[in-house]
């Protein structure tokens, strides 16, 4: 029997961080099979889900060697690196039996589909995960842009920014300050102004004005985008202030 959720259709924004584990690079099997086994028992709960996936894990490791390659082309590399994570995780969701689908902003017809909102909401409505890829396909967005964008066209309830390093939003870095106080609640302006770590400004804007909340949480912690959706008080909710 499922458990009645505040959310019925969610996108979970993770960096491509978030799947290298211990690592320095590329992808850890262990990790993305810890994430996917997450998905997965949402996805059971019958909320609609989709992704966007960054993709620091791989490009990052080479932008040292790329520093000569001008800003367009690299946008375009980092994008086609996030089509590479989406493979990924939909290979490992199928393979525990989560049907998905990959849809990348930049077509490329023979490892998965091209971007079309109403097909997108169509997958969702049949049951099956969504990975949005290639960002917006266009150079000088972020894939929080992407992940503000592709949430707003598919009408989602909530933007789940997933984090691998901390457990909310704080005012100072808690890595490096011990006395750094993490929100419950914080207001859109209010991070804005604060130049809080919470997601580049173009997406940040984008959600405030239109009204999407956003909730800041660690991906490292099992269970917690469950218990998001259930209701329970995890990480930063971030909307207008009543």
């Amino acid at each position: 029997m499922s458990t009645p959720t505040k959310y019925k259709r969610v996108l979970l924004k993770l960096s491509g961080e978030a799947l290298m584990g211990s690592q320095d690079f590329g992808l850890d099997a262990e990790t993305v099979d810890r994430i996917a086994e997450e998905i997965k028992s949402v996805h059971e709960n019958s909320v609609q889900v989709c992704l966007v996936i960054g993709a620091g894990n791989i490009f990052r490791g080479v932008s040292l060697a790329a520093a000569n390659i001008e800003r367009t082309t690299g946008d375009y590399m980092g994008m086609l690196a996030t089509v590479l994570n989406a493979l990924a995780m939909q290979s490992m969701l199928e393979s525990k039996g989560v049907s998905t689908r990959v849809l990348s902003a930049i077509p490329m017809a023979s490892v998965c589909e091209p971007y079309i909102r109403r097909r997108a909401v169509r997958h969702m409505e049949k049951g099956r995960v969504v990975i949005f890829a290639a960002g917006t396909g266009n150079p000088y967005m972020t894939t929080d842009t992407a992940s503000a964008l592709r949430a707003l066209e598919i009408n989602a309830d909530v933007l789940l920014m997933a984090k691998n390093n901390v457990d909310g939003v704080y005012d100072s870095d808690p890595n490096e300050n011990s006395d750094a106080v993490r929100f419950g609640n914080l207001d859109y302006m209010d991070a804005l102004n604060m130049r809080l770590d919470v997601m580049d400004s173009t997406a940040l804007s984008l959600c405030m004005d239109n009204q999407l909340p956003i909730v800041v949480f660690n991906i490292f912690e099992p269970g917690t985008i469950g218990n998001i959706l259930t209701g329970q008080t995890v990480g930063t909710l971030i909307t207008a202030r009543d």
